[in-house]
């Protein structure tokens, strides 16, 4: 039995290595779609790139149960490859990452309840590894002047096509560095600019990232490049940690970035969004599994040093999943109900059909990042009275529990933002203005990424930290293209006007925009602030010509910042 540990922890470490080559082979391809202007293409690769790790994790979990035989479900001779598998992965330039492989593999197992240190990594065993060689992953430029610094930034990019107009984005691009410098340091200058080496690809756009410093000041920059068809432009420049947390948001799909070393990227990237998690870091560079171990390891060191109760999520119940939350720490842990009150016809599987297409969708700003989990154990004593009653009435076939735990099957776990009907009655009129606004914004930039929320009530939304309007309930949400927008047939006589319920057929996928107004469920003077700038919505011809859209082929820009960010003109004409 003893052979067989070096043996299956060997079959381990091959399959990590196999999916590390395949990962870095498709995230590789980023820099040629974005030379050769090639969306479709990036979109293809973002998809694939996310079914790799599971494929691989399949298969080499046939081939240790194979080999084990009898063995597989032996804890001594997994703890005996745990240790084997360590002393691989060693001198790996990644070694948290091939932990979590090996957890990953450990749990589809065994399916363990809670976590089991003897046979998966609760905590990394290098976390306490030296100074993180940050030399290798960033390229420091040094100059006179922030011009001079910026034509040194732009002209090491290695790409094959031209920049539109190379000095006039220098100017530009230094001219705002400038200015920032001048409003938050005064006299002090920018001694040296440390930019990433990886180029940061999504969607259409190319990102570097780096960080300015001047004495013991630190500022970050964020250069987005747009490739358009007369050449590169610098769309913009982000000097500020929040903007640059919104273009790493986990709203966000993930990036396409070529690294050796992505702690030291992480560590880099946390030096200037200090609020930013270690896990959305990982999660937001294309490491979502690793940043789920991170996200777990986070949460666990968090209830060791709370004291807090889970309760009821704030807003109103959902006909869906229960949702609860800790007060003291900002995440929301959703759990599927047993049954959907009326009127929803969809089934546990359809929801989580739902969640699977927003993993692998363009998630546009707009559509929060779930990550799920099985089988995780909470603390009996940190769960409310209310809560224990509402798990196992509504979802019992998710929970169990003992006398000091409660096992949870299956969850899913997202940022905690506050509901948009809530915050409308906490802020001032302008401040609610505002936020309608970005809410009509929210239909649209989903629209323009083939998304129709489908629920279109307030609850169903959430503003973030940053003042932003995300869409977070899923259960309706669908594809535009799979729509069928109709206009309100006009009622023959008042008995139809006044019907209670349509007196015209109505399709499972019909959707009438003139009703949307009825849903909105915004007082009179919020309610005309939406239509005066939104009001198109309220047209099935907008839908359909967004639908139109799509099925010609066309991939429509969404920026990561407002449109008063950008250097050059507005966005081009269609968009």
């Amino acid at each position: 039995m003893t052979h067989l540990a070096p043996r299956a922890a060997e079959t381990i470490s091959h399959a990590f290595d196999t999916y590390q080559q395949q990962f870095k082979e498709i995230t590789r391809r980023a820099h040629t779609r974005f030379e050769n202007r090639d969306w479709r293409g990036m979109q293809h690769d973002a998809v694939e790139r996310l079914g790799v790790r599971e494929q691989i994790i399949r298969r080499v979990i046939a081939e240790v149960r194979l080999m084990l035989g009898e063995h597989a479900t032996d804890k001594i001779v997994w703890a005996q490859m745990k240790a084997a598998y360590l002393d691989l992965i060693n001198c790996r330039p990644n070694p948290q990452l091939a932990e979590t492989f090996f957890s990953s593999v450990t749990r589809r197992i065994f399916a363990t309840e809670g976590v089991d240190g003897n046979i998966e990594f609760v905590d990394s065993e290098f976390d306490c590894e030296g100074p993180p060689a940050e030399s290798a992953v960033y390229t420091t430029f040094a100059s006179d002047t922030p011009r001079a610094l910026v034509r040194q930034i732009l002209g090491d990019c290695d790409f094959q096509a031209p920049f539109q107009d190379f000095e006039r984005d220098t100017r530009l691009v230094a001219e705002r560095i400038e200015a920032q410098r001048q409003a938050l340091w005064g006299e002090q200058p920018i001694e040296k600019i440390e930019v990433l080496r990886s180029v940061f690809y999504r969607g259409k756009e190319a990102f570097l990232i780096g960080r300015l410093r001047g004495g013991k000041r630190l500022l970050p920059l964020v250069l987005a490049l747009f490739n358009s068809e007369q050449g590169i432009v610098v769309d913009t420049v982000l000097l500020d940690e929040d903007d640059a947390s919104i273009v790493f948001s986990f709203t966000r799909s993930y990036f396409h970035v070529e690294i050796e070393r992505p702690r030291d990227v992480v560590l880099f990237l946390r030096s200037i969004m200090p609020a930013k998690r270690i896990a959305e870091l990982y999660i937001s560079i294309g490491y979502h599994k690793h940043g789920k171990t991170e996200l777990y390891r986070d949460f666990i060191h968090h209830l060791e040093n709370s004291n807090d109760q889970f309760e009821i999520a704030p807003g109103e119940r959902g006909m869906v999943m229960v949702v609860f939350t800790l007060p003291s720490y900002d995440l929301v842990f959703k759990v599927i109900r047993d049954k959907f009150a009326y009127p929803k016809t969809t089934a546990r599987e359809d929801v989580m059909e739902k969640y699977n297409l927003v993993f692998k969708h363009d998630r546009a700003g707009r559509l929060v990042d779930a990550q799920e989990f099985e089988h995780l154990q909470f603390p009996r004593q940190r769960f409310s009275d209310k809560l224990i009653a509402e798990l196992t009435t509504f979802a019992p076939s998710s929970i169990s529990f003992d006398a000091s735990c409660i096992f949870v099957k299956h969850l899913y776990i997202e940022r905690r933002v506050t509901p948009l009907n809530l915050y409308l009655r906490q802020v001032d009129f302008d401040t609610a203005c505002a936020t309608v606004l970005d809410y009509g914004q929210v239909l649209k930039d989903l629209a323009r990424t083939n998304i129709f929320p489908g629920d279109l009530l307030l609850k169903n939304f959430g503003v973030t930290r940053h003042g932003r309007v995300i869409f977070y309930d899923y259960d309706e949400l669908t594809r535009l293209t799979d729509c069928n927008f109709r206009d309100l047939p006009q009622a023959h006589d008042v008995a139809e006007e006044m019907a209670d319920e349509p007196w015209f057929y109505v399709g499972p996928n019909d959707v009438f925009p003139e009703e949307f107004v009825n849903f909105l469920g915004l007082p009179d003077d919020l309610r005309a602030v939406f239509l005066r700038t939104h009001g198109d919505l309220l047209h099935a011809d907008f839908w359909r010509r967004m639908q139109a859209r799509h099925r010609a082929g066309e991939i429509m820009d969404i920026f990561p910042y407002t449109q008063s960010k950008r250097l050059h003109a507005p966005t081009p004409p269609g968009q």
